[in-house]
C-alpha cells in the first residue's frame, strides 16, 4: 500500500514538525492523488493545515516540510514541489514502482491478500428476501453489493461468513401458504375466490400444479412448508447463476418457533434478557424496548397486548444469536427502505451488551431499468417486479454485476441493458475485460520467440505512459482499503476502468513485441502484471477474466 505507507511516513515528519513548534497535538492531513494535469502523484495538504496552528505563511510551512522530506525519505521520494498556497506534491522514485510490479508478478492472486493476519469473524448478511417469490433486481443489487464486500474482506485475511436470513414465520407466511391452496384447489376445478392480498404470480401456480401431480391427499400436504421448499430452490439456484453462494441460510423459525427444554424460543429469552437489564418494559400489557435511551425517536413494541411478537423481536434474538455464534462484527445490507429501522437496530445492539460499532448496516438503493433510453415498466400490474434471472438471462452475469456495483450503494443506479449487451468499448465490463483479452492475445504471439529467455530489467520502463500504468497498478491494495474503509466495493469498477484507459494510451504509445528483446521482456512483464490486477479486480467483483473475446 503505497499510500498508506506514504500516509505513515508523512505522519511522523508532522507530528516532529509539530513538537519542534511547541504544538501539544499533531494534526489529521490528507494524501490525495492530483488532478491528471500534474506532474505529481500526491499532493498534501498538511502546510496548509500546520500553518493556521502556528500562524505562518503556508508555502514557508511547506518549504520547511520538504526539507525534512527529502531528508528523511529520500528512498522514497524523488522530487517535492510547493503548489498553490501551500500543497506540497511529491512524485515517487521510479524504483518504488518496479519494486511493487515485481510484487504483483510473484504474489499473483495473493497480492494484496492479508490472510495470514487477520482472523476477526465477521458476518455480512445480505439479500434476505421473503420466500415468498422470485428474486427481482433489487434483490440482485443487493447480492452483488454484498456478495463483492464479502470477497473483498476474505481478501483482506477477514474470517467471513455470508448469511441469508430467512424470514420463514409470520402472517406473510399464512397468506403464501393460502394462496398456493386456492390454486390447488382452483385447478382441481373448485370455485374458490382467491385472496385479496394473495400472492399471484405464476410461480404460485407452478407450486400447486407440482403438488397436484404427485397426488398427495389435500389433508396431508403443508402448504406452507411446499411452498417454501419450492420458492427457495428457486432463488439458491437464481443466485448460483448469479455467481453468489452462501455459506448459511438461517431460518427465522429456529428462533421464533423452535423451543428448548424449558419451552422458550430464543426470542423469549432476548426479551426477557432485554427486560433483565432495564432496557425492556411492560405498559398496557405491552412488551416495549426503551430504544430511545440510545437515539432512536421512540420506544418501540416487542410484543403485542396479544402475545404476539413483532419483526423487531425476532431481529433482537438474531441479532444476539449472531453474537453468540462468535462474530465481533455484524455487516447488514438492507434496502434503503429500511432507513427507519437502522437506529433501533444499533439500539438493540447495544442493550445486548455490544459497541455500536460491532454493527455496520449499510443501505442501498433500488435499480431503474433503461432500453433505449426510454425507462422499462419494473412491475406488472399485479406488483410482482422484474426478476432477477430475466435480466441476468438477457445481459449476462458479468455485466450484471459489474452494472450493478458501478455506483456507491446509496445512489440511485440506472441499468441501460442494451449498454449491458454492447461488444464494444462503451460497455464498461467488456472495456475491462477486452484488456485483459488483448494482454493474452500479445502473450500468445510472443511464444515462437527464443529471444525472451532472459530476466526483466524494469529500469527500462521509463515512458510516461509505461509509469502511468505502473502507478495505476500499484494502487490496487490502496483500493482494497477504501472498500474496506467504506464498507462497499463499487470503488472496483471505477479503478478498473481506469485502469483499462491507462493500459489503452499505453498499448497505442509503447510497441510490446519490438526489435529490443531485453525491451520486449519488461514489457511483458508489465502486462503480465495488468492481467493480474485485472483479473484479481475483476474476481473481486464476482466477474470473469476471459482470455479470449
Amino acid at each position: 500500500m503505497i499510500k498508506q505507507r506514504i500516509t505513515e511516513r508523512l505522519g511522523s515528519i508532522v507530528e516532529k514538525y509539530c513538537k519542534e513548534k511547541g504544538l501539544t497535538e499533531s494534526i489529521s492531513f490528507a494524501v490525495e492523488i492530483p488532478p491528471k494535469n500534474i506532474d505529481a502523484d500526491f499532493a498534501v495538504n498538511a502546510a496548509m493545515l500546520l500553518a493556521k496552528k502556528i500562524k505562518a505563511n503556508p508555502r514557508v510551512v511547506a518549504q520547511e516540510i520538504i526539507n525534512i522530506i527529502m531528508s528523511e525519505m529520500a528512498d522514497f521520494v524523488d522530487k517535492a514541489d510547493i503548489a498553490g498556497a501551500g500543497f506540497i506534491n511529491l512524485r515517487l522514485k521510479n524504483e518504488i514502482l518496479y519494486k511493487e510490479l515485481a510484487a504483483i508478478i510473484e504474489q499473483k492472486e495473493k497480492y494484496g491478500s492479508l490472510a495470514s493476519n487477520n482472523k476477526e469473524k465477521i458476518m455480512v448478511e445480505f439479500v434476505s428476501a421473503n420466500p415468498t417469490g422470485p428474486l427481482h433486481i433489487g434483490h440482485g443489487r443487493g447480492a452483488a453489493i454484498g456478495d463483492s464486500l464479502a470477497r473483498v474482506l476474505r481478501h483482506l485475511g477477514y474470517n467471513v461468513t455470508k448469511e441469508y436470513y430467512l424470514n420463514d414465520v409470520g402472517n406473510q407466511m399464512q397468506v403464501l401458504a393460502e394462496s398456493v391452496r386456492l390454486r390447488y384447489l382452483q385447478l382441481k376445478g373448485d370455485e374458490v375466490p382467491f385472496l385479496e392480498d394473495g400472492y399471484k404470480g405464476e410461480y404460485i401456480i407452478d407450486i400447486a400444479k407440482r403438488l397436484i401431480s404427485e397426488n398427495k391427499n389435500i389433508n396431508a400436504i403443508d402448504f406452507k412448508k411446499e411452498a417454501v421448499k419450492d420458492i427457495l430452490a428457486t432463488i439458491e439456484n437464481d443466485l448460483k447463476d448469479f455467481s453468489v453462494v452462501f455459506d448459511n441460510w438461517f431460518s427465522e423459525g429456529g428462533i421464533a418457533v423452535d423451543k428448548d427444554k424449558n419451552g422458550k424460543t430464543e426470542v423469549d429469552k432476548a426479551c426477557e434478557y432485554l427486560q433483565s437489564t432495564g432496557n425492556a418494559y411492560v405498559q398496557d400489557e405491552a412488551l416495549w424496548l426503551a430504544s430511545t435511551k440510545f437515539g432512536d425517536d421512540k420506544d418501540r413494541v416487542l410484543k403485542r397486548s396479544d402475545g404476539r411478537y413483532t419483526y423487531l423481536a425476532s431481529d433482537v434474538a438474531y441479532h444476539k444469536n449472531k453474537f453468540e455464534r462468535g462474530f465481533t462484527k455484524l455487516v447488514n445490507l438492507w434496502g434503503a427502505d429500511h432507513h427507519g429501522y437502522v437506529a433501533r437496530i444499533e439500539a438493540c445492539v447495544q442493550m445486548l451488551g455490544f459497541s455500536k460499532e460491532a454493527l455496520k448496516v449499510l443501505l442501498y438503493q433500488l435499480v431503474s431499468l433503461v432500453r433505449n433510453g426510454k425507462p422499462v415498466p419494473m412491475s406488472t400490474r399485479s406488483g410482482e417486479f422484474v426478476p432477477l434471472k430475466e435480466v441476468v438471462d438477457e445481459v449476462g452475469k458479468d455485466a450484471c454485476r459489474f452494472f450493478f456495483l458501478l455506483r456507491a450503494p446509496d445512489s440511485q443506479l440506472e441499468f441501460d441493458l442494451e449498454l449491458a449487451k454492447k461488444q464494444s468499448g462503451e460497455n464498461p465490463v467488456f472495456y475491462v475485460q477486452y484488456v485483459n483479452a488483448r494482454c493474452h492475445s500479445i502473450f500468445r504471439e510472443s511464444q515462437n520467440r527464443t529471444d525472451l529467455n532472459t530476466e526483466p530489467d524494469f529500469s527500462l520502463l521509463n515512458t510516461k505512459e509505461e509509469r502511468e500504468l505502473m502507478k495505476q497498478l500499484s494502487t490496487f491494495c490502496d483500493i482494497l482499503a477504501l472498500c474496506e474503509k467504506t464498507m462497499s466495493p463499487h470503488h472496483f469498477t471505477a479503478y478498473l476502468i481506469e485502469l483499462a484507459d491507462i493500459y489503452h494510451k499505453f498499448y497505442e504509445k509503447c510497441r510490446v513485441l519490438g526489435d529490443d528483446s531485453k525491451l520486449t521482456v519488461s514489457r511483458l512483464k508489465l502486462i503480465e502484471a495488468v492481467t493480474i490486477i485485472i483479473k484479481n479486480g475483476l474476481g473481486l467483483l464476482g466477474v470473469s477474466a476471459p482470455e479470449k473475446m
